[in-house]
């Protein structure tokens, strides 16, 4: 915001008047010409796009060579250095907008604005202007009655012809595009056309004329709805309640309303003017048409008036009461196809899911937010900004899952099924785990169903309980887990994934409520990979079973009372993003579809030195969960998703040649890889057997991975001892989320705690001597950095070796040691790179941590590496983050 008193150019700032999604507005006085104006500022974003500005400039040189008094005067553009204010008209007096909140506009003042507004609409039109945002507050009537129409065509010289998509501007800002396949601008005032995403011409504008002349006598908007996607589709499908308009309202009147707002814009009124025409015969005292004389129209709609005049002379006493169609048939509604662009100044993790509220008015999403926390955030359909969830600062793996009446979010924080309220609080404990909850979905009876990693299908009340099974898993056929329910609409039977390491024993089935677990179906609906999702048709008794295949997402007729397809499959989407087992695709019961593209969002391995300069780029950009530098610093390991089939892999990258060559290949995933002090091996987890097990490679890629440790829970390497002697490794057990542990590679190989607390602690890395651990723990309430003894004793765990020393303050993850064992890094909970001096001899001495440089946001661990010397980091730096892709109605976007 500008303060009074800063001058742009010969401009004083007197005082702010709003702002939007234009531009700030502010009251200014022209020291020049001695008089005050409105000056609107350019987004800063907007600003520094040089190739947009171009484009403004063009377009606003043309917007100031409209004169017209019923026009805001644009006086012309003001640069001051990165400031850019358009300069305009300074219009005194209440917006329409304001008039009616009042209560509707009696005729006799209606009829002249409205003639006002016609004879400005005619004469822009007549020189090529369309505005493409009319409403009541673009509209201001002065002291004298007097209509000035503001921001007249000010959206395209904004927005140009780029094809983006952006809801986050309707309905309230002011900021609006219209060209092919974009939807902008404020929802109650679009046309239909522009509300499919289609082009927009002079009739966009006609319409919304009707839509403003209709609510200045009605003192009530023509179509609305409790949010964004309602009001579109009320644009799309309604008819405007008509026994709303004034019992007086003449029957000219009438028909222009019903010409204006034809959903067909070839069947609507074609000029402006036929309104203008048709307002000043009711101005002038014109008589009224009866079955005799009908009112003038064009020859594209004559076949429409008709109708109205036998109306008018059948049941002129009812004027008032609701139009009929006569001739008209009810029209489909087209599918609405718009972008919802992620927080800006939070990171949703590339791999994670996301959820659309069963009402299909939210979106929730896992974010890590600028203090470096990750919770779930929502984000309304009709609001312009995201929110995080206070209380939901525990999340652990989503997906999660909403309550039927999209009031409650359930997910899984501290091994522990939760449950929260959109508005956030306490989040209230339902059950323990056992695993890793995968999905959920929860019925109209209060029952919630869940599944696990490693386990089968668990149910619980939504009131809290100890969860019972629901499936168990078949050894026999390669089954780990049973994953992503979803309840099916007699609130007892369900879909769900059962996942074999066998791929052609995965697949979609059909559970029960009523069924015990060994009683089961066994009959697999759909061969996949992936979950699926279950909504109901909107135009059939059947329903539909929407599913991922090879990046498109598919949907086919599903008959729920016999538990078959119908038909063939048709595609929604494609070049969908997935992510191990769930495709990104969420679906409401109402119509409203959200997905994401591609991976989500990229990231590529760039270089920074110690003071945080970006020394290049190596290899290609990719979606990556971790990255691993080996310690001759030539390769650097990366975890990379398939996109055709979700599953991670590792690639290696030489980082003097840049190329990548991959090193594991099959249907399993793998992740957290490490090195071996002298760079020969790579140990990493698979999940081959169902649960992650730690294996290792030769990184020359001579040889097939070799088996070290396989167990019933999943398993992730941490760090190898210089001497190569133990392996350190973080994994699921029964008293916290992550504990530490030690394989010992010579001997008897019979691994030993380290560390097992009821708190998480993770990410432990070898001292270069082997004598100590640094290692995060959450168990003050955030992750830090914490510093403990290495006793090779297996029969002593490090809690009896003596001591631990906290060397993170306000947050922190990601701990590595220098090659000489002088310093230890770690980064911020907001990541900040940190440098902290260490000793070891007597003690362990910690000095205070000290700033090198900010590093990339990212929401994964493993993100970043260095170089043995300590002066050379390595990170994966997000390149931006791919929008929710939303269609409302997405069943009449189909394709056979």
């Amino acid at each position: 915001m500008l303060s009074t008193g800063v001058r742009l150019g010969p401009f004083e700032i007197l005082n702010a008047i709003g702002a939007g999604g234009m531009g700030e507005v502010y009251r200014a006085r022209d020291a020049k010409l001695g008089r005050d104006v409105a000056l609107k500022v350019l987004p800063e974003a907007f600003a520094r796009d040089d190739e947009r500005m171009a484009r403004f400039q063009r377009e606003a040189k043309v917007l100031a060579s409209l004169n017209h008094p019923n026009i805001a005067t644009v006086h012309g553009l003001e640069d001051s250095g990165s400031t850019h204010a358009l300069v305009m008209e300074l219009v005194a007096g209440p917006t329409l907008a304001e008039r009616i909140r009042s209560g509707p506009i009696p005729i006799g003042e209606a009829l002249p604005i409205a003639r006002q507004i016609c004879d400005a609409l005619e004469y822009a039109h007549e020189r090529g202007i369309v505005h493409r945002d009319l409403k009541p507050a673009n509209v201001k009537v002065t002291s004298d009655d007097a209509v000035k129409v503001l921001d007249f065509g000010l959206a395209k010289a904004l927005e140009g012809d780029a094809p983006s998509i952006d809801i986050a501007t309707s309905p309230t800002i002011t900021r609006m595009a219209t060209q092919t396949g974009v939807l902008l601008g404020t929802a109650a005032y679009m046309s239909p056309e522009q509300a499919k995403g289609h082009p927009a011409d002079r009739r966009a504008d006609i319409w919304s004329f009707g839509c403003v002349l209709y609510e200045m006598l009605t003192g009530e908007m023509t179509f609305r709805g409790e949010s964004v996607p309602d009001t579109l589709a009320a644009v799309i499908r309604a008819e405007p309640d008509w026994s709303q308009l004034p019992a007086a309202t003449p029957i000219r009147v009438r028909v222009l309303l019903q010409r204006c707002l034809q959903k067909d814009p070839k069947q609507r009124l074609q000029a402006i003017g036929d309104a203008r025409i048709s307002l000043d015969e009711v101005l002038s005292g014109a008589p009224e048409p009866s079955s005799v004389t009908a009112p003038p129209v064009s020859a594209s709609i004559s076949h429409r008036a008709l109708p109205w005049a036998l109306f008018a002379a059948a049941v002129a006493a009812l004027a008032a009461l609701a139009f009929v169609h006569f001739r008209e048939k009810p029209m489909v509604a087209g599918a609405v196809r718009l972008e919802m662009p992620l927080p800006e100044k939070a990171l949703m993790p590339a791999a994670e899911s996301f959820a659309v509220s069963p009402d299909g008015r939210q979106v929730a999403f896992p974010a890590v937010g600028p203090d470096g926390v990750q919770r779930i955030w929502i984000r309304s359909m009709d609001s312009l900004e995201a929110r995080p969830i206070p209380g939901s600062e525990s999340l652990d793996d989503p997906p999660f899952f909403w309550s039927p009446d999209s009031r409650y979010i359930a997910f899984e924080a501290s091994r522990r099924l939760k449950k929260i309220g959109i508005s956030g609080g306490t989040a209230e404990t339902l059950c323990d785990l056992s695993g890793i909850a995968v999905g959920g979905s929860w019925n109209h009876d209060g029952v919630i169903i869940f599944g696990q990693s490693p386990g089968g299908i668990m149910r619980v009340s939504a009131n809290g309980g100890s969860a019972s099974p629901l499936t168990t898993l078949d050894p026999s056929r390669g089954e780990s887990r049973h994953v992503l329910p979803l309840f099916l609409p007699d609130g007892r039977h369900f879909i769900y994934l059962r996942y074999s390491s066998r791929p052609e024993n995965s697949g979609v089935y059909v559970g029960s409520l009523d069924a015990r677990p060994d009683e089961q179906s066994s009959r697999m609906l759909l061969p996949t990979a992936y979950g699926a999702a279950y909504v109901p048709s909107s135009d059939s008794g059947f329903g539909q079973l929407l599913f991922f295949r090879a990046g498109t997402l598919m949907m086919q007729s599903f008959d729920t009372s016999r538990l078959e397809f119908l038909g063939e499959p048709v595609t929604v989407a494609e070049q969908l993003g997935s992510y191990r087992l769930a495709g990104f695709f969420s679906a409401s019961s109402n119509g409203v579809l959200v997905y994401r593209t591609g991976s989500g969002g990229d990231s590529q391995l760039t270089r920074f030195d110690r003071q945080g300069k970006v020394l290049g780029t190596v290899g290609e950009r990719g979606l990556y969960d971790t990255q691993a530098l080996s310690p001759d610093g030539t390769r650097v390991a990366v975890e990379r998703r398939d996109p055709q089939n979700g599953k991670d892999a590792l690639w290696l990258v030489d980082l003097s040649r840049g190329t990548s060559t991959r090193f594991t290949f099959g249907s399993s995933s793998v992740a957290q890889p490490i090195w071996s002090p002298d760079s020969s091996r790579i140990i990493f987890a698979s999940s081959l057997g169902g649960v992650y097990d730690l294996y290792q490679k030769p990184s020359s890629g001579a040889k097939d991975e070799e088996l070290l440790l396989k167990s019933g829970e999943s398993k992730f390497p941490s760090s190898l001892s210089r001497d190569g002697r133990f392996l350190l490794y973080m994994a699921s057990g029964p008293k916290s989320n992550y504990h530490l542990s030690v394989l010992p590679l010579e001997g008897d190989k019979k691994p030993f705690p380290f560390l097992q607390t009821e708190f998480n602690e993770a990410d432990g890395h070898f001292s270069p001597d082997g004598h100590w651990v640094a290692y995060t723990s959450d168990e003050s309430g955030r992750d830090e950095i914490y510093v403990r003894r290495f006793s090779p004793d297996s029969t002593a765990a490090a809690s009896d070796a003596g001591g631990k020393w906290q060397v993170s303050y306000g947050g922190g993850s990601e701990p590595r040691w220098s090659a000489d064992g002088k310093e230890l890094y770690y980064a911020t909970l907001d990541w900040k790179v940190m440098a902290v001096e260490v000793t070891s001899k007597p003690v362990f001495q910690a000095g205070t941590p000290k700033l090198l440089f900010q590093a990339p946001v990212q929401a994964q661990r493993g993100a970043g590496d260095f170089t043995v010397d300590g002066q050379r980091f390595l990170f994966l730096a997000p390149m931006g983050q791919a929008p929710f892709k939303v269609i409302l109605n997405w069943q009449a976007a189909l394709k056979k």
